[in-house]
């Protein structure tokens, strides 16, 4: 491990693969985990010259983990979402369930003010651009480009670059199926509301491949993996299964007790779209999910 010469930043070589959050424990000489996870939670670890805030990060040899000691870096701070990566061109957050991907000339906060107002504050140029949406009630992972140009790379060439994108819902009744596919047509009414069709009604094809991770207290935690990305698919599919969503109430859903969507977009990789890095990112299932599932 090489340590920099700036006063203000030290820098350390990989030599063997490993995660983030380790190899910053023993780079430090042995800080506590807590101290480790600081460092990362307040934006001063960078991964080849990248801010990076994900503890999970795989490292390998040859890579170079920076510690930016500089006082004058602006630590984000938001009850509304996290960020777990962030590069010149893109960030990549982690939302809470109840906020809205961007502006829908209410004066309600969204996720694109808060990023505007860190962006702004940090004294940079740049803006955030919308690049794919989650429902207002899901949580999870999403993309933001900072430019026009990234965000029509990304947009253009989604279903090239994004290799891995995957959800988990907590859902009524526990499934007999441990594993299997959901095919149907998908069709809006003037209502908003999506219908589903086993055949071909001229509507837009749908392909949801699901996986049982726990079962337990009349619930399922379900994995879920879209093969197309059809507004409220996975809605629409777990309820033709006859288990729909906890607390979607518009899909047939009569349970409330999570005082929201049981859906979390957890898993999210994608190849770069300027420098062509494969990035993946995983946030933990919702407390919430897990206590419903062992409570009696």
């Amino acid at each position: 491990m090489k340590r920099g010469d700036k006063k203000s930043q030290l820098t350390f070589t990989v030599k063997e693969t490993t995660e983030l959050l380790p190899f910053l424990m023993n780079a430090m000489h042995g800080i506590s985990r807590n101290r480790a996870k600081a460092l990362l939670v307040n934006r001063l670890v960078l991964v080849d010259n990248i801010i990076t805030t994900n503890a999970l990060t795989s490292l390998h040899p040859g890579q170079t983990v920076q510690l930016d000691r500089s006082k004058q870096k602006m630590a984000f701070h938001s009850n509304d979402l996290g960020v777990v990566y962030e590069d010149p061109y893109l960030l990549v957050i982690d939302k809470r369930a109840g906020l809205l991907s961007m502006s829908n000339n209410t004066r309600q906060q969204t996720v694109q003010n808060v990023l505007n107002n860190y962006l702004e504050k940090g004294g940079s140029r740049c803006t955030s651009h919308l690049v794919h949406r989650l429902d207002r009630d899901t949580s999870g992972l999403m993309i933001y480009a900072k430019d026009t140009k990234t965000q029509r790379t990304l947009i253009e060439e989604w279903q090239q670059l994004v290799t891995d994108r995957r959800y988990v819902a907590l859902v009524s009744g526990e499934m007999q199926q441990n594993k299997g596919t959901i095919r149907s047509w998908l069709t809006e009414d003037k209502r908003f509301i999506t219908h589903s069709s086993p055949v071909d009604n001229g509507g837009k094809y749908a392909v949801t491949h699901y996986n049982v991770l726990r079962k337990g207290n009349g619930y399922t935690l379900v994995e879920l993996e879209l093969e197309t990305g059809r507004k409220n698919q996975i809605r629409v599919h777990l309820s033709d299964m006859g288990h729909p969503i906890v607390g979607d109430i518009k899909y047939g859903s009569n349970d409330e007790s999570l005082r929201r969507l049981g859906l979390h977009a957890y898993i999210l990789a994608f190849r770069h779209p300027v420098n062509g890095k494969y990035l993946r990112f995983e946030t933990p299932v919702p407390d919430s999910f897990e206590k419903a599932l062992k409570e009696a």
